[in-house]
């Protein structure tokens, strides 16, 4: 997993906040606003109120300054809060530009003839799905895909941000190809799956956009909330009138507009919309595309985590681990004899023991020709060379025994014991023969992807319970789970039987995340509450998924998760802190209000604001600047820390609970000192 995401934008960035600041103007439109009810409403009151200060000009009244101010600070309000959601936006727009500049105008070569011969250049922009193509090294892939044939290196940086190349084959799960990445090696064939314009990177630029992002039913929720406590306040505002005329105060329709702005939750409603965009943002940056929020809000309350072992927890492909010589043959003999069986295997496994032999055993390719090459067949199930006189062949125990002459209750015990071991372990015993001699084993295994164990100890830490779906059988999953560390697994799973487990945990009210890669996990990820795919995987499960993984690490799911769960903190911390804000301004306004009217209020005046004029002025600019104090707190998030529900109830009382309380009495007293001071009323 790349350490520097290639995503990444900083927060201050002049590229990001030049243009929201322009976009900040144009959500202005009440059209767009309505969607925030609460800041609907402070734009209709800075409106009315700018109507009453224009009105005051024209009738030179003497309260034209102080509603001149007071419609300015509201507009600011308003204006703080669009530029919130702009700046959230604006950092998705930016790294779906980084995204944009990968898919430049690129030509296709296509095939035209069946023999495969014949091609044409076009546009990538003309190809239709079906279309077959041939991309050579050194040149980008035009368009998404599924590799029909051979095997190349692919640079999928561009996409990814990783510098390490990944290979691309027919056949199996690694046969997905994305438009704008760069084969670096050998040859494929490609089919076309998908139209131009709704590639997966088109499709990654309109989600980090937003173009398609929803109010989540959390957000819906917390919006209904704030409405009703709008209209709370605007019964209380009135009932203030109401009063204010039976006890002979002077409320103006201003001083009361600004008092209902003042007390509604303006901060959360400000913010609300840029914490989800930030949500998803974050895992933008993490490497991980989101298709909707409410998979970013599930994934902070996730219980149970199915992954699929081939290609999620193992590499995918049985790789070479060991070399298992029977007696009177070292190590070094059966290691040169695979080599030389295998130089012409260009299968994963063939190439895995040529890697463990020149990389462990240090032996040097011969560059010599063989006499022959033997290609694997399935009706021999073997492979190998003929060279210098030897008969060199690696495969199937059985059939490397039946083609050497020897009975399998004759062969040596040191070599039983080695197929045995294996095999308990859940691994793939090839034998390796010279002729009619018996040399050794070779131990296959789909190998553990390092660093997996201590990933999931990290997720069972944060109570998560994690379980692997294979289709091998029972003993070889419980090797796999065992060492790879997981809590559970689920052998012989069929489609059928990952969406079986899936819906019973479901019904069990538990909330579950799936990671898969291959077409047959696609049921499972669509059914799953969080569905991450590899994007190493199939075109089938990247769709099938509500999020797909740029780095293809399945241990991503503990990044997602902590954003996930930093997402709901943030607007539950931020919720807390608004309301408190709400609850403490209502009380240091109020007594300052109506101290003339009633002086036993001055008890309660314990800020000391100078005129009710001034106290809400003060008030007004303290409710304006807080937003703009916060934009960075919703886009960057409240610090995850893996703490129990009741102590982060504490923590958010005491911090922003509390906070919301004390920070109004201080920020707007020194507020109204700087107004005073500056003689503003």
């Amino acid at each position: 997993m790349s350490s520097t995401p290639a995503l990444a934008h900083s927060l201050f960035d002049p590229a990001i906040l030049v243009p929201a600041l322009r976009d900040a103007f144009v959500k202005l439109d009440p059209r767009k606003l309505m969607r925030n009810p609460v800041i609907f409403v402070t734009e209709v009151v800075a409106a009315l109120v700018t109507l009453f200060f224009v009105r005051d000009l024209v009738t030179a009244d003497g309260q034209a300054g102080f509603s001149g101010q007071i419609a300015v600070w509201l507009w600011f309000t308003v204006l703080f809060a669009t530029f919130a959601e702009a700046v959230a936006e604006g950092r998705g727009k930016a790294q779906a530009e980084t995204l944009r500049r990968t898919r430049s105008q690129l030509t296709a070569r296509k095939l035209v003839s069946a023999d495969d011969i014949e091609v044409t250049e076009v546009p990538a922009s003309d190809l239709k799905i079906g279309d077959l193509i041939i991309v050579e090294a050194g040149e980008l892939i035009p368009g998404d895909g599924e590799v029909t044939e051979g095997v190349a290196s692919v640079n999928e940086s561009a996409i990814t941000g990783e510098s390490a190349p990944v290979i691309r084959e027919a056949g199996g799960d690694r046969s997905a190809v994305t438009g704008g990445t760069e084969v670096l090696s050998d040859w494929l064939k490609i089919r076309i799956t998908v139209a131009p314009g709704s590639s997966f990177v088109d499709r990654m630029i309109a989600l980090i956009e937003g173009a398609e992002r929803q109010k989540t039913p959390n957000e819906i929720a917390l919006s209904i909330l704030l409405s009703g406590l709008t209209l709370i306040f605007l019964i209380a505002v009135v009932t203030l009138w109401g009063l204010a005329g039976y006890s002979g105060t002077v409320l103006t329709v201003t001083v009361l507009a600004a008092l209902l702005v003042t007390l509604i939750p303006t901060t959360i409603g400000g913010l609300l919309s840029a914490i989800g965009i930030a949500g998803m943002d974050r895992l933008v940056r993490f490497n991980v595309i989101a298709t909707s929020g409410r998979a970013v809000e599930a994934a902070g309350d996730v219980d149970t985590l199915l992954l699929d072992k081939t290609g999620t927890i193992t590499f995918g492909n049985r790789m070479a681990t060991d070399f298992l010589p029977v007696a009177g043959v070292s190590e070094e003999m059966l290691a040169e004899a695979a080599l030389l069986a295998s130089l012409a295997d260009e299968t994963p496994e063939g190439r895995s023991i040529v890697a463990l032999a020149t990389g462990d055993y240090g032996l040097a390719p011969t560059t010599k020709k063989p006499d022959a090459v033997i290609p694997f067949a399935a009706e021999t199930r073997l492979s190998g060379v003929d060279m210098d006189g030897r008969a060199l062949r690696k495969g199937a125990v059985d059939s490397a025994l039946k083609l050497a002459g020897i009975e399998p209750k004759d062969a040596p015990i040191e070599f039983r014991q080695a197929v045995d071991s294996v095999a308990r372990t859940g691994g793939t015993p090839l034998a390796v023969v010279d002729g009619s001699r018996l040399l050794g084993v070779i131990h296959l295994k789909d190998v553990v992807k390092p660093g997996i164990k201590e990933r999931f100890a990290a997720l069972r830490a944060m109570g998560i319970r994690t379980v692997m779906v294979t289709g091998d059988n029972p003993v070889t999953a419980a090797a796999i789970a065992s060492e790879a560390g997981v809590d559970d697994f689920l052998a012989e799973a069929t489609p059928e039987q990952k969406l079986a487990f899936i819906r019973k945990e479901q019904e069990g009210g538990r909330l579950i995340a799936m990671c898969g890669d291959g077409t047959n996990d696609a049921p499972a990820l669509a059914q799953a509450d969080v569905g991450v795919a590899m994007q190493t995987g199939t075109q089938a499960a990247r769709e099938a998924a509500n999020m797909v993984d740029l780095d293809s690490s399945p241990t991503k799911l503990i990044e997602i998760v902590e954003i996930g769960k930093q997402l709901l903190m943030t607007r539950g911390s931020l919720t807390t802190f608004s309301i408190a804000n709400d609850v403490a301004k209502y009380f240091a306004i109020i007594p300052a209000l109506f101290v003339t009217t009633y002086p036993a209020l001055s008890a309660l005046n314990i800020m000391g604001l100078k005129s009710p004029q001034s106290a809400i002025l003060s008030a007004v600019i303290f409710n304006a600047l807080i937003i703009v104090v916060l934009i960075p707190l919703a886009l960057k998030g409240v610090t995850y820390r893996p703490v129990g529900a009741a102590a982060l109830l504490r923590r958010n009382l005491l911090v922003y609970g509390l906070g919301g309380l004390v920070l109004p009495f201080i920020g707007i007293k020194l507020v109204d000192i700087a107004v005073s001071a500056l003689h503003l009323v």
